[in-house]
């Protein structure tokens, strides 16, 4: 993957309470950012973020991994597209590309990529990058926002 880039927002979440805030705050660093990665261990929490980003974006239908279909499409109530990657699954990017992955990031839709790491040389030149560390015992969970 690219450098890390500038840092614009890190956020820290206690709970699942916490989690409509992160998102708003990402949405808002996304408004001129339709890619946005998100990095994180197994476990982390990507595809709950995706689900309440989905819900703030207006999205009506169920959010869910498309850990073996490799991209979901979703509809908001405005009738935007958005497209949500799983690479966690894929072994040659040329997987992806077999599905169009070039295409829907240059769509100028929004693209929320898990996993992003395993198509390291199909990655845009600019995007979010989301990076998130779950919570130690007893700790706070970190979302972190970076534009490169």
């Amino acid at each position: 993957m690219h450098n890390t880039g500038v840092e614009k927002a890190s956020i820290k979440m206690s709970s699942l309470a916490d989690l409509p805030a992160a998102a708003s705050v990402l949405l808002e660093e996304a408004r001129e950012e339709p890619i946005i990665l998100f990095e994180g261990p197994m476990g982390a929490g990507k595809t709950t973020l995706i689900k309440e980003l989905c819900r703030q974006m207006g999205v009506q239908e169920n959010v869910s991994s498309p850990t073996f279909a490799l991209v979901n499409e979703y509809e908001t109530a405005k009738g935007n597209l958005i497209y949500h990657f799983d690479f966690y699954r894929i072994n040659q990017e040329r997987e992806a590309l077999g599905i169009g992955a070039l295409e829907y990031f240059d769509s100028g839709r929004t693209c929320l990529i898990e996993w992003p790491s395993m198509i390291p040389n199909l990655l845009p030149e600019h995007y979010l990058l989301v990076k998130l560390q779950p919570a130690a015992e007893g700790e706070e969970r970190t979302m972190t926002i970076n534009q490169v």
